[in-house]
């Protein structure tokens, strides 16, 4: 293993061994399942196969305010997908999403059962068939999309770039880190300036765009994604992201759904699997410090 300062590149890159770091054991350079494993079925029309990871949280957060505004024709089943055991490599997970990347949607309630893939298209696809969270024409959707697109673009950059180099590679490589940490500050400062004229990231009205931005980057600003990443980056620099950050952690449809397929954190923090809204009753109250 390189630290970045001694290693040439061959002329023809070859997978040999796997790289290191926490995911190593799934990675590999080929699509396509590894193993048959049929995906379940609850009752619901919507199945949801996720992990709340967050670009999962994305999607549980979507169905939740949805719930949560009423619209019961959106009630789901949200099954667990362990991306570090490899199960978005079985055969039922890669017939719903062919790139094996959580999250993956089933809506059983047409004719025939419709696929959807990539969190992006999750949410359109859902605020366009309940008409809610995206304008249905106009500057506003256009505006909402443009916001949508940017995290689509964007967090990659965070999560793969620098949350992979800060957090998970088995080497902590100076320049990589750097980097990265420059350009998730800038995104962070774009954030910003934005929301220091509008309430929500497209404007004046929650929309798809806060439901994707929020898991990335309002829970970077908190503090609840990579371990000491807050105080690195001084996420506190950004009151208007911190603002908005707090704001939408208030709302019962993300607090129930950022913890959806969650298996980490504290205890208060999980809901292993989603099938009734009665499920959120089991998760246990949070532990108080004592005064």
């Amino acid at each position: 293993m390189s630290d970045g300062n001694d290693y040439v590149p061959p002329k023809v890159w070859t997978w040999d061994a796997p790289s290191g770091g926490q995911f190593a054991n799934i990675n590999r350079p080929i699509a396509g399942p590894t193993h048959d494993k049929d995906l379940p079925v609850g009752k619901h029309p919507f199945q949801l196969y996720s992990l709340a990871t967050p670009n999962g949280q994305k999607v549980s957060i979507m169905f939740e305010e949805l719930l949560e505004r009423g619209i019961s024709e959106a009630d789901y089943d949200a099954w667990l997908i362990n991306i570090g055991e490899g199960d978005q490599f079985g055969s039922g997970f890669v017939d719903v999403n062919p790139n094996s990347k959580i999250p993956a949607l089933l809506d059983r309630s047409g004719p025939e059962p419709q696929r959807v893939f990539e969190s992006g298209s999750i949410l359109v696809y859902l605020a366009e068939k309940f008409g809610a969270f995206l304008p249905a024409s106009g500057p506003a959707r256009t505006e909402t999309l443009n916001w949508l697109f940017w995290q689509m673009g964007s967090a990659p950059f965070l999560g793969g770039g620098f949350g992979h180099f800060f957090a998970y590679a088995p080497v902590k490589i100076e320049y990589a880190i750097n980097r990265y940490a420059m350009e998730a500050k800038r995104q962070l400062d774009v954030l910003n300036r934005q929301l220091a004229d509008h309430e929500f990231v497209a404007g004046s009205d929650y929309s798809i765009a806060d439901m994707a931005i929020w898991p990335w980057y309002g829970q970077l600003a908190l503090g609840k994604t990579y371990a000491g990443a807050d105080e690195f980056l001084s996420t506190h620099e950004y009151e208007h992201l911190n603002r908005w950050a707090k704001q939408l952690m208030e709302r019962p449809g993300v607090k129930r759904g950022r913890i959806v397929n969650k298996v980490n954190g504290e205890p208060h923090e999980q809901l292993r699997e989603r099938h009734s809204a009665s499920d959120f009753d089991t998760v246990p109250a949070p532990q108080l410090d004592p005064a």
